[in-house]
């Protein structure tokens, strides 16, 4: 009787391992739409509007980032970190303008651009902005360029083949904010 007691009880046992830990898993698992440990900062033909991509227009002198990570959750929590977001040291332009190297912007926002669906069912792109976060200015070297974003988002649905980009602060000229940094390589 006894170990029959003690099969019983390794059953519940491995039962409630097993099942109890599948349940906390899922339900502290939030689906991840987007999950990035890199960003490409503008390149040289992006900048400005002429190349904009989803309606964002590059920075106006190319940038570089030293490393990037974030997620995009499916209830629409971004986390972004960034570092070394600055103005490409070694582009021609920047360096006339005495601007190489650092980031010159205060702020910082996300832009989630999502493809997705209009009210009548046809295709359209929806990008999504947080507020502003603040930036370390200055040299990377000195630690310019470094934010963390963390903000929660009302997504569309759907919410297809999604970009996230790292920008700069709208202004009349530029009501979206030139971006900076975005998911990619």
């Amino acid at each position: 009787m006894k170990k029959i007691a003690q099969v019983i009880l390794a059953t519940i046992l491995i039962s409630t391992f097993f099942l109890g830990g599948s349940v906390s898993r899922a339900s502290a698992g939030e689906p991840k739409i987007l999950e990035f440990d890199t960003m490409i900062g503008v390149p040289r033909p992006y900048t400005g509007a002429t190349n904009a991509i989803r309606g964002i227009p590059g920075g106006g002198l190319p940038w570089v980032v030293a490393s990037a990570e974030g997620e995009l959750k499916a209830s629409g929590k971004l986390e972004i970190t960034v570092q070394g977001l600055v103005i490409d040291p070694n582009d021609p332009a920047a360096i006339a303008a005495g601007r190489a190297g650092t980031n010159p912007s205060a702020t910082f926002k996300a832009i989630v651009s999502c493809l997705s669906k209009d009210a009548a069912g046809n295709p359209t792109t929806v990008n999504v902005s947080t507020d502003l976060f603040p930036a370390t200015t200055g040299p990377a070297s000195a630690g310019g360029g470094n934010a963390e974003i963390e903000a929660m988002l009302s997504l569309p649905q759907p919410c297809i083949a999604p970009i996230i980009f790292v920008t700069g602060a709208a202004s009349v000229t530029n009501p979206t904010g030139s971006w900076f940094a975005a998911t990619g390589f």
